[in-house]
């Protein structure tokens, strides 16, 4: 267990980041804003069950660490729930926590699956499901926006890249929720493990499916290519197709989510939309900036590196928070401010340097998507109930949203 480094300040006024609870009961931007202001390199102390980590808030030193692949490290993992626990299992053979040459190629090799006219393709699709997700919705009036609309479309979508029988999307999508995250402080660790196990265990079997059969898919593409001359492991193909799915379907089904709440909260920029004072394009950046659902993203230091006023130590855990550096008022002026027509708006919500999330052209083709059902189908957005939280201190968004949406005349 990582010792408190000897010369990192104690400092005990600032709630535990490591705590899911956190995430719920405290003013979060208050919080952001203090840590940014006194304490930008904060050493959370360690406690009985975990040792204590770094957590980076403000947005320059993000990029920083982000963009430095030398003096920190993916392999050891690369979010809280693998970093206090030593490592993580996929360390070397996925491609969010496998660095250097071995993570460019094997980003290459999956990439190959991404060409722009799959991609086009894949965005006619994904605007034509929403459409008529939203069309179902606006004809029922009253439904819960969470499982009637955002659960269906980043997991169909990334469905149809990795040819995913139909009738499996649903249950990945109940796995995919408790993999990160819970639905409440209720349940237990073991379930998110039999969850990830039950992923994995998934994947290995249409692998195996793909090799004697394959076809254009990202799965077969994983299956039968090669990496320095070399097939990849079945772990190395199992754990890519597991953060594909993990990747794609709980950014946007978060961001799509928290929009119709800032929508409520915000009704000038409902009518800025609506009116089309705003671009598609620039809603959808500030949409993922406002929600930032993967809230941090972790390094282990390979050497001591001054940062901040402190000296982060070899072997320390690092926490780079997207949900504080999106939020910093000398990146983003008036930040607190939700602004569809905000330019620039060159937000951390898929992180940043080597390890920019590959999904990344999906998560803004499902926002999108769902920004513009929501412009041509729908008049007013009225929230019928309180929105239900996931319990994490990883992923911010709702498991649950119920809302009445009237229609367009």
């Amino acid at each position: 267990m990582t010792a408190q480094p000897a010369d990192a300040r104690e400092d005990l006024r600032f709630p535990d980041l490591a705590d899911p609870r956190t995430f719920i009961d405290v003013d979060l931007p208050a919080m952001w804003r203090e840590l940014r202001a006194e304490a930008p390199v904060h050493w959370n102390p360690p406690a009985e069950d975990r040792p204590g980590f770094w957590a980076i808030s403000r947005y320059d030193d993000v990029l920083a660490v982000y963009k430095d692949n030398k003096r920190f490290t993916s392999e050891k993992g690369n979010v809280l729930s693998t970093l206090l626990q030593g490592g993580d299992s996929a360390g070397g053979k996925m491609l969010a926590v496998t660095d250097g040459l071995r993570h460019r190629e094997t980003r290459k090799l999956m990439l190959k699956s991404f060409s722009p006219r799959v991609l086009e393709h894949v965005g006619q699709l994904v605007r034509r499901r929403t459409q008529q997700l939203i069309t179902d919705v606006v004809a029922r009036r009253e439904a819960d926006f969470a499982t009637d609309v955002a659960d269906h479309i980043p997991i169909n979508t990334i469905g149809d890249l990795m040819d995913i029988p139909v009738a499996d999307r649903g249950k990945l999508v109940e796995w995919n929720n408790r993999t990160l995250s819970r639905y409440d402080e209720d349940d237990s660790q073991v379930e998110e493990w039999l969850a990830r196990n039950e992923i994995l265990l998934y994947f290995g079997e249409l692998a195996k499916q793909r090799r004697k059969s394959p076809g254009e898919d990202v799965i077969s593409a994983l299956a039968t290519g090669l990496v320095d001359g070399e097939p990849l492991s079945e772990d190395e193909i199992v754990f890519n197709c597991y953060s594909l799915v993990l990747g794609a379907d709980e950014s946007s089904r978060m961001s799509s989510i928290g929009a119709l709440i800032a929508f409520t909260e915000h009704p000038d920029q409902w009518r800025a939309l609506k009116n089309g004072e705003v671009s598609l394009a620039d809603a959808t950046e500030e949409v993922l900036r406002w929600t930032t659902p993967a809230m941090h993203f972790g390094r282990r230091a390979l050497e001591d590196v001054p940062l901040g006023g402190e000296v982060i130590r070899a072997g320390d855990v690092v926490t780079l928070w997207n949900s504080s550096a999106n939020f910093d008022d000398d990146a983003f002026p008036d930040a607190q401010r939700f602004d569809l027509g905000r330019k620039p708006n060159r937000h951390v919500a898929f992180g940043h340097g080597p390890h920019y999330c590959i999904g990344a052209f999906l998560g803004r083709a499902h926002v999108s998507a769902v920004l513009e059902a929501l412009r041509d189908q729908v008049a007013e957005i009225e929230l019928r109930g309180e929105p239900r939280r996931l319990y994490s201190n990883f992923v911010y968004g709702y498991v649950g949203l119920p809302v009445a949406l009237t229609a367009e005349r």
